[in-house]
This record gives C-alpha cells, sequence and structure tokens, in this order.
C-alpha cells in the first residue's frame, strides 16, 4: 500500500484539533517530532509513514520542532527523533531515537489491532 496516513501538524491550532478529534474516536496517538536538518529523524521516516499504512486504529502524526515550536516545548522534546504517545488527550508514553524495532514495538503496544503483516 503505498503511502499511509500521517497527519502534519503545522500549528498550535492544528495540534489540538488532531488531539481533540483523537480523544473523541478512542484512539492512540502517535506523534514523530522531528527537525529537517536531523539525520536519524530523515533515516525513520519512511518508516513511521509504513507503520501508518499497516495501523488504522492509531493516529499517526509528524510535527516539525522548528515550525511548532510552542507545542514541542510544552511537552519537553529535548532530542529528536521523539516519538510520544497519547491516549484520551494525555501523554501515556515516549520513545527516544530511531530505533525502527522500539517504534515498532511501540505502535503495537498502543494499536488494537495486534501484529500486522
Amino acid at each position: 500500500m503505498a503511502g499511509g496516513k500521517v497527519v502534519v501538524v503545522n500549528s498550535k491550532a492544528e495540534w489540538d484539533q488532531v488531539l481533540n478529534e483523537a480523544k473523541n474516536s478512542g484512539k492512540a496517538v502517535i506523534v514523530d517530532f522531528f527537525a529537517t536538518w536531523c539525520g536519524p529523524c530523515r533515516l525513520i521516516s519512511p518508516y513511521f509513514q509504513e507503520l501508518s499504512s499497516n495501523y488504522d486504529d492509531v493516529v499517526f502524526v509528524k510535527l516539525d520542532v522548528d515550525q511548532v515550536e510552542e507545542v514541542a516545548q510544552a511537552l519537553g522534546i529535548t532530542a529528536m527523533p521523539t516519538f510520544q504517545v497519547f491516549q484520551s488527550g494525555e501523554k501515556v508514553d515516549e520513545l527516544i531515537g530511531a530505533s525502527k524495532d522500539k517504534l515498532k514495538s511501540l505502535v503495537e503496544k498502543y494499536s488494537k489491532v495486534g501484529v500486522a503483516a
């Protein structure tokens, strides 16, 4: 499957909207906090996109820490990439670094589907 469904957040208003919609749907939100200048971020990005194709019950979000600095600072992002998981609007988990295995495990932990092919 080409693509996937990664939501790119470009403002605090968009961030608030994504969290509210996920809260109402009961879905977990996994956010990739990245920077355009970050090498490991660029390496893990295609894999994050691939995971979004396999797990329909999780909302995948990308947020550029330099573009939406207010949100990144409020959430204590100090290293990239950082992946945070939100449920019911609250942060419940975090992964720092570009480990494919750890990222997949994080997604599986919060997916109702469990393991995808």
